[in-house]
């Protein structure tokens, strides 16, 4: 099949599936005389593969480890489960920072229960306020952790232990 086809039997974008080959993750496809890749059944499968890791965020890395297991079957699938395991503590990572960020914004949303004039919103003030005192956060600091709560309260990320696998 020509790349049209396998971009559209797959959902990936043509651009895309030239980066993957670019990239290493998916084998250059071969070339007709008039120099048209041509794919098969095994691009078709690799890239659903491809496909299905990405849509759980691995990054190409992940993937082109995953990828190499794949292709050695006799191997021991001890790394995989590492693999995964580091994966999902990522997730949980970031999800943890994203419901800092939740927490933050909500707070800031409680700045001003109604519509007035923008001179007066206490976001925008807020914001105004908080871009003054905010320095380059570390690590562990999420997008508003500098921000005063409407002048009444100081905004800190919640410190959660990890959790042990």
């Amino acid at each position: 099949m020509k790349i049209g086809q396998l971009a559209q039997q797959t959902g990936t974008p043509v651009d895309t599936i030239r980066y993957y080959e670019r990239e290493g993750l998916l084998p250059r496809a071969a070339r007709t005389e008039g120099n048209y890749r041509i794919y098969d059944a095994v691009h078709l499968e690799r890239l659903a593969f491809i496909r299905r890791c990405r849509s759980l965020d691995m990054t190409q890395d992940e993937i082109r480890v995953l990828l190499r297991f794949r292709d050695t079957p006799s191997e021991s699938c001890e790394d995989v489960n590492a693999l995964l395991d580091a994966h999902i503590g990522h997730v949980a990572e970031r999800i943890r920072e994203l419901q800092q960020l939740e927490t933050q914004l909500q707070v800031l949303r409680a700045c001003c229960e109604e519509g007035r004039q923008a001179a007066a919103c206490g976001i925008l003030n807020e914001l105004s306020q908080g871009a003054t005192e905010v320095s380059t956060p570390s690590a562990s600091e999420s997008h508003l952790s500098a921000t005063h709560a409407c002048g009444r309260q100081h905004v800190t990320p919640r410190k959660q232990a990890t959790r042990d696998s």
